[in-house]
Order: C-alpha cells, then structure tokens, then sequence
C-alpha cells in the first residue's frame, strides 16, 4: 500500500510538474509574445551584427537614431524622434525667446544683411538698421557665410559681447558696432494693427508659451484705439501648446465654457478645458484660417464654431487632432509621443484619416483645397455628401469631425503668378529693396509717419517696376515682359510690402498685403453674418 502510495505520488508530483511548465509556458507567451524585452534584444542582436560583420565601419548612433524615427513612425504621422542637435531650436520655438543679437537676416548673394533688427533687441540699441550689410563678426569675414554659422556666431550666452562690421548704403567706411547679447523674443503674434477705423486685424504663427500674454496686450491695445470688430488671422499657423490655445480661446469665451477635452490611453491624458473668461466675449469675432492652420489652430477655431462664437472664414484646416507629449533622451534627443486624441466642444474629433504613406498625408490638404466649393457654408451644406460624422453647434447649426475644421464660409486663395515663387526663391524683392530703398528709409519714415500714411499715399512707379523686372531678368529668373505686365497689379503690391516690412516691419508687410487678400477682403464684408451667428 505505501509502495502504491509512493508510486503515485511521484508519477502525480511529475504530471503536476509538466503541467505547470506547460501552463507557465502558455501564460508567458500569452503575456509575452509581443514582450518589450524581447524586442529590445532582437534590436541589440541586428545593431551587434551590423556593426560586426558590414562590410565598412558602422555609425551605430546613426542607425540607432533611424531605427527610432522608423519604429515612431509606425505609430501616427505626429509622434517623432527629435535629435539632440534639434532639442534646443525647438525648445527656443516654444519657449518664446533665445539669447542673442536680435536681428532678422538673410543670406543674399554671400552676403549677411540685415532685414531688420528685432524692436527693442540690442542691436537695435546699438544702432543696427534694416539694410546694414554685416562683412565681418570678431574681426573674421563673413562674405560667404551660411545660415548655421550665422546663428552659431550670434548667438550666445547672455552678457557677452559679439563685434561685427558692418557696411551702409551712405556711408564712406564700414562700421564696428559692439553688441551685448540678451535675452531676444521669439513673438508668435505677428502683426496687430488697426485695418481701418473699426476693424482690428491680429495675426498669430504658432503657439508658445507667451502666445496668450501677447495676444492680451495686444487685444488691449488695439481696444484703446478703438476696435468694434477682430479678424484673428490663424492661417498656416501649425499650432503648439494647448494650454496657450485655452488661453487665447478664453479671450473670446465667458467662464466655464468647455474649449477643448483630450482622451487617452492612460487616465492622465484624459482632461477637460474651460474657459477663464474674458474681457472681448461681445467682441464681434471672424478668424481666418487655411490648409495649414493645425492642432492648436483648429482648437480655438473649433471652439469658436462649435460655440457660435465667431464666424471661421477660408479654407478647410490640417485636420490634426492628436496630443503629443514631448520625452527627453539621456543623450539629449527627444521624442515626442501621441497621449490622446483631442476632441472639440461639441465632441468633434478633429483628426483626419492617415494611413502609412506620411507623404500622401501630408499633401492631403491641397487635395481637399482643390475640392472644396466657395460660397456660404453656414449650415455646412457643401460638405453634406462628405460621410464624416455629423455634430451640432451651440445653436444646433450642422458641423463635420474627423477632417479638420471645414470654414463657416469657404473663399479660396487668390492665384499667385507663378514667376513670384521664382522671385522670392532668389531674393529678388530683397535684393531691389536693399540696392534702391534702404538708403532713403529715414527720409520715407519722416515723409509718410505711420504705415497707415504709407499704404493711402505711396505709389509704385512704372520705373521701380521696370527695375524690378530688369533686376529679376539679370539674376536669371525665366519670365517674359507680357507675363511680367499682366501680373503689375500683384508684382507691385509685394513690392510696396517689402519697402513697408523694410520701414515699419510687419505691421507695414501686412497692411500692404492684405489689400490683395480675397480671404481678408471677403471677412470685411461678412462682420453682420459673424454678428447674427454670435447673436450680438
């Protein structure tokens, strides 16, 4: 009987063993199959192999790098790997300033010019003028410098000194000027004038950390020289910060209101924003935006519509509703990785569909332009056939998700004659500017006072035309003088705006542009359609 006893209770012990490694096997393959660990040594094992048995010597840091951007893009078309060398730009970008010289510039024909120094930056104090040609920096030439090296030889830590030389037009001998570095603005709001004597007009290029601070002040202004209407220029912004997006939403919005609200993965990401409240909630509101108006862009323009709050004029927007959240790297480099997906007040998720192809993605919105019909669209009518998911507004008006923010009313962009490109490709506007105006900039400050006087007086003569296209002709661009004469109106409208952006930089470049802009001209006239829909 134990004899029987015994045999079982070995032959079980082994069953139950067998068992339980099998069990265990199944479990771990269940919980293992795609285990991370796993993973990372089948990479270790290529990357060892690589590096030693290929045929010439491996860059292992180049392959690591690529192998992340490949593995990333596998997930959506907006998480990244960003290189070490790229960190620090991008932070800048956000962050809203940088430490250096304060000066707009180009590099034109080998030489480093001036397109105008940044207000209120030291170069400015020092004396520095749109037009300045810089030929040397610490006493080395700079003929034939090029972009990186600009940006490494100006910028610099706060406090220290750069010496450049300088030649004016006017001016016997070149000139030393000594400038102090210091913290410079990166401003996401680029122009913020008064079009004409009711209508404001504000243009922001990105969100950054003090977007909504910019935007307020100059919102503030503008109210104190007598604003009754905003148009809020968000074209081929492709956005930045949320939190800054709430902010400039909150301006617009009373307190409460939902803007925006994020769902992810991880119960973190998930979030609602409202509004604060603002000081311009009766102010009567239309925001332009286009093809490359995206993420933070589409969050205040879809809180706006969804809200009745403002009229969106133009064409229909990126379609970028993803969250990222930005990781740092122990060697610097970063990634930045979708946490959630973002959804608009009315629950409109935002996000168009992207498939493997990052190029087709990224080229889908001049499809859609190229489809979109112009005309009314309050009710969103000539998007009826379009089989996206259908949402209502505040006041039950019919709007579309998943496909960017299709406009309230749809006004294509005029044509741009096609030699432009070639023109601006080569400089050659700046180039004209530079050798004809820079010289009497002073003498047209005093003559005309404000960019306003500028845009009712000054006239383009035939003969700065005629310049113009000798000047282009000479430099090599293709273009034939009956081309060149049917597009006069176009060629001397830019023309006006680069002598303007030369003298009063960019509030003078978009006032000048915006008589031409058929998307501006039109929201002019739309300000009683924007004040039924806001119910003002």
């Amino acid at each position: 009987m134990k004899l029987f006893k015994s045999k079982f209770s070995t032959v079980a012990a082994v069953f139950l063993m067998a068992v339980g490694i099998l069990i265990g096997t199944q479990i771990q393959n269940v919980f293992s199959g795609d285990n991370i660990y796993e993973q990372v040594e089948k990479f270790k094992d290529v990357l060892s192999l690589a590096d030693k048995y290929y045929v010439d010597n491996v860059d292992t840091q180049k392959l690591t790098d690529a192998a992340i951007s490949g593995m990333l893009s596998q997930l959506d078309p907006h998480s990244v790997y960003i290189p070490a060398k790229d960190v620090r730009q991008i932070s800048e970008d956000f962050r809203g300033s940088f430490d250096g010289v304060g000066i707009e510039y180009d590099v034109v024909n080998d030489t480093l010019l001036v397109v105008s120094p940044i207000a209120g930056g030291p170069s400015e104090m020092v004396g520095i003028q749109a037009g300045d040609k810089i030929i040397a920096i610490d006493g080395k030439s700079a003929v034939g410098i090029t972009r990186d090296e600009v940006q490494k030889k100006l910028r610099g830590p706060k406090g220290t000194k750069v010496t450049v030389t300088v030649v004016r037009a006017g001016v016997d001998k070149p000139m030393d000027f000594t400038i102090i570095r210091n913290k410079i603005p990166i401003y996401s709001v680029t122009a913020a004038f008064m079009f004409n004597k009711d209508v404001g007009y504000v243009y922001i290029n990105r969100f950054a950390e003090t977007t909504g601070s910019e935007l307020a002040n100059a919102l503030a202004k503008l109210k104190s020289e007598g604003m009754k209407e905003l148009v809020l220029d968000l074209r081929d912004n492709p956005g930045g910060l949320l939190d800054q997006a709430v902010s400039v939403a909150s301006d617009f919005l009373p307190q409460g209101k939902t803007i925006v609200y994020t769902k992810g993965r991880i119960p973190e990401a998930n979030e609602y924003f409202t509004s604060s409240g603002g000081a311009y909630t009766k102010l009567p509101l239309i925001l332009l935006v286009n093809g490359g108006s995206a993420s933070a862009s589409e969050i205040v323009s879809g809180a706006m519509q969804d809200l009745d709050r403002g009229l969106i004029v133009g064409e229909t927007t990126f379609g970028k509703g993803l969250v990222q959240r930005q990781f740092s790297l122990d060697d610097g480099s970063a990634v930045r990785i979708t946490i959630a997906r973002y959804y608009t007040p009315s629950g409109r998720l935002i996000q168009r569909p992207y498939g493997k192809s990052l190029t087709k993605y990224y080229d889908a919105p001049e499809i859609i332009d190229s489809s979109e019909k112009s005309g009314s669209n309050i009710y969103h009518t000539l998007e009826s056939d379009s089989g996206r998911p259908v949402y209502r507004t505040a006041d039950g008006r019919k709007v579309y998700g998943g496909g960017g923010i299709t406009p309230d009313y749809i006004v294509k962009l005029g044509k741009v004659p096609s030699f432009i490109y070639q023109f601006q490709l080569k400089n050659i506007f700046l180039e004209y500017v530079d050798n004809h105006i820079s010289q009497h900039q002073d003498k047209m400050r005093k003559e005309y006072g404000s960019s306003e006087n500028f845009d009712k007086e000054f006239k383009v003569s035939k003969g700065m035309l005629d310049e113009l296209y000798a000047h282009a002709v000479k430099a090599g661009i293709k273009i034939t003088r009956e081309d060149y004469d049917k597009n006069t109106k176009y060629v001397a409208m830019l023309l006006k705006a680069w002598i303007a952006r030369n003298i009063w930089g960019n509030d003078g470049w978009y006032r000048v542009v915006l008589t031409l802009d058929n998307q501006f001209q039109k929201a002019l006239t739309l300000f009683p359609e924007a004040k039924k829909i806001e119910g003002l």
